[in-house]
């Protein structure tokens, strides 16, 4: 646990010492654009922050590699992620500077998918009726359309200061304590892919939120929300791949069931965002990609919360998806609920308490 703490801390010591300097190089490259009536910022805000969260990745895997535990997941899975993630963040860079259009896009990341998958991240089997081993080609197709689709809801979720960076955080935290725990409980070897991934995630989400929470002086961009989409995917997809299907079978414990299915429910609100939108959209007769200012962000924000408490509001109600679940795969389900209430109640407080005070502050205007 100490070097993953370690791991943590130099990722984030690295991407908050980086990001200023990369932050002056997108401004002189032009890697912004003009204020758009659906932008909820005011102030011209350079993009390309997942530059500085790659080269932080790369720096701190060329430390930890020395390390005694830590180097033991450096294989040809964390090879291909390494690979996968520098292709699909410098795609990131080419969109956040020339605005490339969704075919192209989503050409890019179903080749970083291929990647992975010629490096052996694939899913491998499905829990249904048990446990039910996928053909190689299904289980290439789902691999590819399981990479996408996080690593569109991760880039869906960005559009407020530091939110896209603060829902990462959490996500990755939940998933770092179910694989390590995992491990730990079951007997499998401590140093896997999936808690190096995952501590990386958490260090850069901590080193870049300082220059990324609102007021925003960088914005991660499509490089990091593609990047860090596509972190989190290849993590769950790994760690499916660490666990003994026949040992699987034979468990009748909850997190047997659980490393293909955690990803969607640490990714609740990016997901249900995602879907929302997409329906939204067919529903108008408009591309499910193009923009609007109906996110559940603007909808917070238009009930009458401020920018940084609709941000620490969407933190709960993804906390209230993550950490319950990662709880209920180790102890009783009623802990699990206990902790998903009391994250719930404080989101809810905090709702009824803006609208308590826009109630009286329209009775104050009335009365005028």
């Amino acid at each position: 646990m100490r070097e993953y703490l370690l791991t943590a801390f130099i990722a984030a010591a690295i991407t908050f010492l980086l990001t200023p300097l990369v932050r002056n190089w997108a401004m002189r490259s032009g890697a912004y654009i003009g204020i758009r009536d659906r932008d909820m910022h005011t102030v011209i805000t350079p993009r390309w922050g997942g530059l500085a969260m790659w080269i932080s990745m790369s720096i701190t895997f060329l430390i930890v590699s020395h390390l005694p535990l830590t180097g033991q997941a450096f294989g040809r899975e964390a090879q291909g992620i390494f690979l996968a993630g520098t292709f699909i963040m410098v795609l990131g860079m080419l969109d956040d500077r020339f605005d490339l259009d969704s075919i192209t896009k989503f050409a890019g990341q179903a080749l970083a998918a291929g990647i992975l998958l010629l490096h052996g991240v694939q899913i491998l089997w499905l829990p249904i009726n048990g446990i039910l081993t996928l053909p190689a080609n299904i289980g290439q197709i789902l691999t590819v359309i399981f990479v996408m689709t996080v690593i569109n809801a991760v880039n869906f979720i960005d559009g407020l200061d530091g939110l896209a960076t603060g829902i990462v955080a959490i996500c990755g935290t939940a998933f770092f304590a179910f694989s390590y725990v995992l491990a730990v409980v079951n007997g499998f070897n401590r140093a896997g892919a999936p808690s190096l991934i995952t501590a990386v995630v958490i260090g850069m989400c901590m080193g870049f939120l300082p220059h990324n929470f609102h007021p925003a002086r960088i914005f991660m961009g499509d490089s990091g929300a593609m990047f860090l989409g596509l972190l989190l995917a290849a993590s769950a997809i790994t760690l499916t791949g660490q666990i003994d299907v026949n040992a699987i079978s034979d468990s009748a414990s909850r997190s047997a069931l659980l490393p293909l299915l955690l990803p969607f429910t640490i990714l609740g609100i990016p997901l249900l965002d995602l879907i929302m939108a997409i329906v939204r959209r067919l529903r108008a007769g408009r591309s499910p990609f193009a923009s609007d200012r109906q996110h559940l962000h603007h909808r917070l924000l238009d009930l009458g919360n401020s920018h940084r408490r609709t941000t620490f509001i969407l933190y709960l109600w993804s906390a209230t998806f993550a950490f319950p679940t990662v709880i209920a795969a180790f102890a009783p389900l009623w802990v699990a609920l206990l902790v998903a209430a009391a994250i719930a109640s404080l989101s809810a407080i905090l709702i009824i308490d803006t609208l308590r005070a826009k109630a009286a502050q329209k009775r104050e205007v009335a009365h005028v």
